[in-house]
């Protein structure tokens, strides 16, 4: 699928088709993170009680948890 850009005041969006947003399960009030890797734009919608979310947290805290001594010496 490809958009364009449209301007909104002195903004600019894209519309996002509602089949997208229903698989999506998102909705005017769905709070969504804008990251970005350089080349692309990634949009990803922010549940509260995502169980996605929690399963990161917990891979991150172990991650973090074995191999906090190379964090420490690349922080450095």
């Amino acid at each position: 699928m490809s958009k364009r850009l449209q301007s909104i005041g002195n903004s600019s969006g894209i519309i996002v088709d509602k089949a997208i947003l229903d698989l999506l399960k998102i909705t005017a009030e769905t709070d969504l993170e804008l990251t970005t890797d350089g080349k692309s734009l990634i949009i990803t919608p922010q549940f509260a009680d995502s169980d996605r979310r929690r399963q990161f947290e917990k891979a991150k805290a172990r991650v973090h948890k074995d191999h906090a001594a190379v964090f420490r010496k690349l922080a450095e």
